[in-house]
């Protein structure tokens, strides 16, 4: 089963390749017969997966903007000086449905689903940790596909005949399923520490996507905001978590914080001390293990620039977080609006968001730069009007008039490594931070806010200030410094606090489209320029939900799938 692959449609067209007349063709397609394998080292292969599907899902280098795909031409991240598969995104009047990220996001979620149903199929409630892992993973697919697409065709039981008559059934139906399978999850997983291994699904993973989830339902149903405070609340009072406020791990003699050693490779399992962590994806670097990954995930190359271009005085290093691609950069609303007022948050400081780096090739001394007015590195001509600037190793770059929104910019540093085996920098060599405390307190604080609970709600803010203002607090005397109140909670509050605590880490598109706040927060982008790369032909009454694949519709010969309207 770790090799199959489905899309909802194209499953049929596979099936139809083992039915040839001459009996010495015919073939047993074990990938589709394993409903009643339930021996312990086959389910446990089956559930190993999954993961894997995880990892070909996020980790996916054929179209190295994927990850693009969910971040830029929303509020926080605008497009960076390589584009492909995520140009729609921002460029929204060319998003259509032969895009690749959304067919391969959708491919990879009924991939899940099928997989998934295999599994519950066989184990049944005689293998209760089984099914409740293979639940997760469902749910984790319907919650993606509902958010992003709406109705959607609902599989509860496994494709295993030639099928091509499916349809679009309610988002409030496939709720129900993904409902189901979260408390079936959250009452049959193990505890944290008792799975089989660190990453494997436990409890409070699926506690933390029913939140999520719940959030998203209680738009149309608000009794479930109760239930989503109540997941939050029982890993914050489960007592085996902690927000990190003190510096550990392998990087003390190094210049950091502590909100940074949380995404250091090497300090981000809980075994490394990371007492943060709720899902830490174990990315056993060329290893395709449990909880390992695939192909050369692209974190790193999309999120940071390409310092690689600066042409003199720089060297790939970990401390700048190795080389990166530049696929995206954050917005001026990132880089600048959310942080407004904000003196002292840690999330902010610049080993987290990255405003300065320094001259380090080694033997670099005593170059000579030109600067212009607007303090500029410059080429030197004849004709420039510039001031001869001596640098030495050690001091700031200066960039650039265009480096400054394609090269060198300030830019999120939690996927930022560097791996000496590996200059060039193709494959990330990091785990992979999916949940964590942090944004457990969000949950909460979201939750609370729409039952009306807003003192609530800043009381979990507040625990994210306390953390993140400590320092600053000690240093100026100011005990109060970054504290929030009631009056000051909003969803748009909520959601800029997401953006401070969460860059680089949520699918920012999913949190915009689950809160309704896509259409209203695209403006707030803020870049200007360059010219080619701001948001364009934002359509409210069509791009808040992706189209569905044009290939699914094609291949679904026996009945209507439905595309989303304008598409």
């Amino acid at each position: 089963m770790k090799d199959f692959k489905i899309t909802i449609a194209v499953i049929a067209l596979s099936l139809l390749t083992f039915s040839c007349s001459d009996n010495y063709l015919t073939e047993k397609p074990y990938s589709f017969d394993n409903t009643g394998h339930t021996d312990a080292t086959t389910v446990n292969a089956e559930l190993v997966g999954l993961h894997r599907t995880f990892a070909e899902l996020w980790g996916w280098s054929g179209q190295q903007g994927f990850l693009s795909c969910w971040q830029i031409g929303t509020d926080v991240c605008s497009a960076g000086a390589t584009q492909g598969v995520e140009n729609p995104f921002y460029q929204y009047a060319d998003l259509n449905s032969e895009n690749a990220g959304v067919a391969y996001l959708w491919q990879k979620c009924y991939e899940f689903i099928n997989n998934a149903n295999l599994i519950i199929a066989a184990v049944g409630d005689n293998n209760k940790p089984a099914n409740a892992e293979a639940r997760f993973f469902r749910a984790y697919a319907y919650n993606m596909l509902v958010t992003l697409w709406g109705d959607v065709p609902l599989l509860n039981q496994p494709v295993t005949v030639p099928t091509f008559n499916f349809t679009r059934q309610p988002v409030a139906d496939v709720d129900k399923l993904i409902d189901e399978d979260l408390q079936y999850g959250i009452a049959n997983l193990p505890d944290v520490g008792a799975a089989a291994k660190p990453s494997r699904i436990n409890k409070d993973m699926a506690r933390q996507l029913a939140a999520e989830a719940y959030l998203r339902m209680g738009m149309r149903d608000n009794t479930y905001y109760a239930k989503s405070e109540q997941c939050s609340t029982a890993i914050i009072d489960g007592g085996k978590y902690q927000l990190i406020t003190q510096r550990y791990g392998k990087f003390l003699g190094e210049g950091g914080d502590y909100y940074r050693d949380m995404f250091r490779f090497g300090n981000q399992r809980r075994a490394q001390g990371n007492t943060e962590g709720i899902w830490v994806f174990e990315m056993e670097y060329n290893n395709q293990v449990t909880g390992g990954t695939v192909d050369n995930p692209q974190f790193r190359r999309v999120w940071q620039p390409a310092l690689h271009k600066i042409d003199i005085g720089y060297t790939n290093c970990d401390s700048l977080g190795g080389r990166g691609n530049g696929r995206l950069r954050l917005s001026n609303y990132m880089k600048y609006t959310v942080w407004n007022g904000l003196q002292g948050d840690i999330r902010n400081s610049n080993f987290n968001i990255r405003r300065k780096v320094f001259y380090n090739k080694p033997g670099f001394t005593g170059a000579t730069i030109g600067v212009n007015a607007k303090g500029f590195r410059v080429a030197l001509t004849a004709s420039d009007k510039v001031k001869d600037v001596t640098v030495h190793l050690g001091d700031a770059v200066i960039p650039y008039a265009s480096d400054s929104l394609e090269v060198l910019y300030p830019y999120c540093t939690k996927w930022g490594g560097y791996d000496p085996t590996d200059d060039f920098g193709y494959a990330l060599v990091k785990d992979w931070p999916i949940m964590r405390l942090g944004e457990t307190y969000l949950l909460r604080a979201e939750a609370r806010f729409r039952q009306n609970n807003s003192t609530g709600a800043a009381d979990d803010i507040n625990k994210l200030r306390d953390r993140a203002f400590k320092a600053a607090r000690v240093s100026s005397g100011n005990a109060t410094l970054g504290k929030v109140s009631a009056s000051d909670i909003s969803i748009d509050f909520i959601l800029d606090e997401r953006a401070r605590e969460l860059i680089g880490e949520e699918n920012r598109r999913m949190t915009l489209v689950r809160t309704a706040k896509l259409t209203s927060r695209v403006v707030m982008n803020g870049d200007a320029s360059p010219s080619n790369k701001i948001i364009t032909g934002f359509d409210a009454s069509k791009h808040v939900l992706l189209p569905i694949p044009l290939s699914e519709i094609q291949l679904n010969k026996d009945a209507k799938l439905t595309q989303n309207p304008g598409y």
